[in-house]
């Protein structure tokens, strides 16, 4: 997979006292460096255990309360944005948590070069841009391609769960991953899941409940 098009923008945005400080203090201790070979998973944890990937954690909210909340699983956080990334530093580095290790790359390369396939447990992304203007559906993360491509790194009975509040967007992602002809819908109706309790309620979606919004989510098992 060969991408020239990227799904997100980064834009030189304000980032906090204690963003900079888990940038420049604590980041050290959690992220994975990009190298030459394909990551071992346990080495990078210094444990064997199953590990969920999260593509595109925001500001880490979400990643931090499962990893919290499940220590005996691995999580790795892909994100680009620097506020996100050392946010989720310093939330780690405060509440010593061990579990979370932090890639600050774009996913597609990181999953093209550097996880082995048939690796994670599972793939969470959670509200990716909808890039709800039809000029600019090209930059959508959720393509066959690229669901092509996780389906890889996940181990059998390994999943993917996405989450959207943009219904548009959810329709694109239910027709893509119905496609997949090594997924099952976890829906035995072909549709939407209930959110699962695993998936912590945000900030951002007690406010769009708040204002009407619906919330779509989609978990797919790889057969």
């Amino acid at each position: 997979m060969h991408r020239k098009i990227k799904s997100y923008v980064l834009r030189a945005g304000r980032i906090s006292n204690r963003q900079q400080q888990g940038l420049d203090l604590w980041l050290k201790d959690y992220e994975i460096c990009l190298g030459d070979t394909r990551w071992s998973l346990a080495e990078e944890f210094g444990r064997t255990a199953d590990t969920i990937a999260e593509i595109g954690f925001g500001m880490g909210t979400s990643l931090f309360t499962m990893a919290t909340n499940n220590l005996q699983l691995n999580y790795i956080g892909i994100e680009v944005h620097k506020a996100g990334v050392g946010s989720l530093a310093a939330d780690l580095h405060d509440a010593l948590i061990t579990n979370v290790r932090i890639v600050a790359h774009d996913a597609v390369e990181v999953f093209q070069n550097y996880l082995e396939d048939n690796s994670l447990a599972g793939i969470q992304i959670f509200f990716p841009d909808p890039w709800h203007k039809k000029r600019h559906h090209k930059r959508r993360l959720i393509q066959p391609e690229f669901i092509q491509l996780l389906v890889k790194k996940i181990k059998p009975a390994g999943f993917i769960h996405c989450a959207t509040d943009w219904h548009e967007y959810a329709e694109h992602m239910l027709a893509v991953l119905t496609a997949e002809s090594a997924l099952n819908n976890q829906n035995k109706d072909n549709g939407y899941t209930v959110k699962p309790d695993s998936r912590p309620l945000t900030k951002f979606e007690r406010r769009g409940e708040r204002l009407g919004h619906g919330v779509w989510d989609l978990i797919f098992i790889k057969k």
